[in-house]
């Protein structure tokens, strides 16, 4: 059983400073610049839609995590509730976004670092030098060492990180609203929203807005190895996202108006700075705190990558243990309580994703929609599971799921949407050729790479077309969000892209079905976080409603 081989260590404090953790990294030290980028003042609002839409999946996956809390989550749920071809999509893309992000970490630690060590970083072409690779995959081994020593250790250390990556960006709001600001900028240099509406949500997607609010589910990839998992992960989530939100909106109106206006001579869009809130801090005659800034810079994302790294440790974990990928890879070392060829696989993957993807922006498109795509299954697991496992223990229940469901799933596409074209392609077909590769292995390795059911493959075709349809309209979606052909033009593009969303919601939540190892899940969750008194699995009723 899973939760006797995992050590349960972790309490809410650590949780949540595991998902807050995950929140305030990079995102915090340039995503303010590129969503000024691409939509000017009127990025504050990107912060704001960004941050209501990943509360509302954040509250889908707090009755997910008290009711099954899975180590790699994100893999578990679909197999429980979809079978072998819907779990597999989904854990292919949650590779995919999660390998990633240490990678991503690593590099804006050495765009900040290159302010004392040039060597690291070339300005001219924003690409990491050799060297900056060399240190960059030095700090993701360091990442492994971390998470190799064990889940208590890698929780004191994230946790103390933390709390310095918390107060940065605290003392920057606080500091910078003292500082003379230019209030003008939120009307100058094109107005407060020079690029509409689109340009809004296209910053959502694809300049770091999504992409620094997605750290909330690393306490649940973890839930396994929680003491309490039942009552701390909701907390765990909601209090990071509900942090998170604030924080970044903040950050991004003391960007906007500490911004000299003689920047904005060419707009928004050409405003460039090696370290955004660093180099606005010396021109605004704050070098000491610049100083910090660079400092902090390099322990943010540091800190965030590290967090990444058990977390895409767990997804492999979860992989192999549905058997998409070799079993081995879900064994738990007795003594450390990880997995830990899958913590030496993660590494690996960090490593072969730094290589191609040289600089920060470069991946942050990728992994936003990746991710994302991968939370658009919550809804649909939690409905399902409303179906198949009503007996089931929620110590939270989400009231108003009838709602909530459908609208967390709708804006989960709209956003894979709006990252465009460029990157969903590429999204997209990486997903399909999974899926051709899983057959493939299944067929001849079938001892180490189980084969989906006949029930499996027809409860999965409903998101194999979700992916096709979302694939083609992005192709003939509007290029005012990022789409191809400009065939369905904007806002029309939105109002497709909805109605075929609510259209694949139903169609997965029909398609749904009592797989053979939710009840073994169920009563696994149950019988492990018993205290003595409790009743047992068969006897537990439903928790209260949020």
């Amino acid at each position: 059983m899973e939760n006797k081989s995992f050590k349960k260590e972790l309490g809410l404090l650590d949780l949540t400073m595991i998902s807050l953790g995950g929140i305030i990294g990079s995102g915090w030290l340039f995503g303010a610049l590129y969503a000024a980028n691409v939509a000017g003042p009127a990025a504050i609002i990107s912060w704001v839609i960004g941050g209501f839409a990943v509360l509302m999946i954040g509250f889908v996956y707090a009755e997910l995590g008290a009711m099954l809390p899975e180590s790699g989550a994100i893999v578990r749920y679909p197999h429980l509730s979809h079978g072998h071809l819907t779990g597999f999509i989904m854990g292919w893309a949650a590779w995919i976004a999660y390998a990633s992000v240490p990678a991503v970490e690593a590099e804006g630690v050495m765009q900040y670092a290159s302010h004392w060590f040039p060597a690291l970083w070339n300005s001219k072409t924003s690409l990491l030098t050799g060297w900056g690779l060399l240190v960059a995959a030095l700090l993701m081994f360091a990442f492994f060492l971390i998470n190799y020593a064990g889940v208590r250790f890698f929780a004191r250390i994230n946790t103390s990180v933390t709390l310095i990556k918390f107060i940065m960006p605290l003392a920057t709001i606080l500091i910078f609203l003292f500082a003379g600001l230019h209030w003008g900028n939120l009307s100058h240099a094109g107005g407060f929203a020079p690029d509409g509406s689109s340009g809004v949500l296209t910053a959502v997607a694809t300049s770091g807005v999504i992409f620094a609010y997605l750290g909330f589910r690393q306490a649940l990839d973890l839930a396994a190895e929680a003491r309490n998992p039942q009552r701390d992960i909701p907390w765990a989530i909601i209090i990071s996202i509900t942090i998170g939100i604030i924080l970044y909106v903040l950050l991004q109106l003391v960007f906007v108006i500490g911004v000299s206006p003689a920047d904005l001579a060419k707009g928004w869009s050409n405003v460039t700075f090696n370290a955004p809130f660093a180099e606005l801090a010396a021109s605004l005659n704050l070098g000491w705190f610049a100083i910090l800034l660079y400092a902090d810079a390099i322990l943010s994302p540091a800190g965030t990558g590290n967090v990444y790294t058990a977390s895409t440790t767990r997804v492999i974990y979860a992989l192999g243990r549905n058997r998409y990928f070799p079993k081995a890879l879900a064994k738990v070392d007795a003594k450390t309580g990880i997995p830990v060829l899958a913590l030496v696989v993660a590494f690996i993957l960090g490593l072969i994703f730094l290589l191609p993807f040289p600089s920060w922006q470069s991946l942050v498109g990728l992994v936003s929609s990746a991710t994302v795509f991968t939370y658009i299954i919550g809804p649909v697991s939690l409905a399902v599971f409303r179906k198949t496992a009503p007996q089931g223990r929620r110590p939270f229940r989400l009231s108003g799921a009838g709602f909530i469901n459908p609208f967390a799933y709708v804006i989960g596409s709209l956003i894979v949407y709006w990252t465009g074209w460029k990157i969903d392609s590429k999204l997209l077909i990486a997903i399909l050729i999974g899926i051709v590769l899983y057959f493939i292995f299944s067929l001849a390795m079938p001892e180490q790479i189980q084969r989906p059911s006949a029930q499996s493959l027809k409860s999965g075709i409903w998101m194999v077309f979700y992916l096709i349809v979302m694939l083609a309209l992005s192709y003939l979606g509007s290029t005012q969000l990022g789409g191809l052909k400009n065939v369905i033009p904007y806002p029309w593009d939105m109002v497709a892209v909805i109605i075929a969303s609510l259209v694949f919601y139903y169609w997965g939540v029909a398609s749904g079905y009592h797989t053979p190892d939710l009840d073994e899940a169920l009563v696994e969750h149950v019988n492990s976080n018993l205290r003595p008194g409790e009743m047992l699995a068969d006897e537990i009723v439903e928790g209260p409603m949020l």
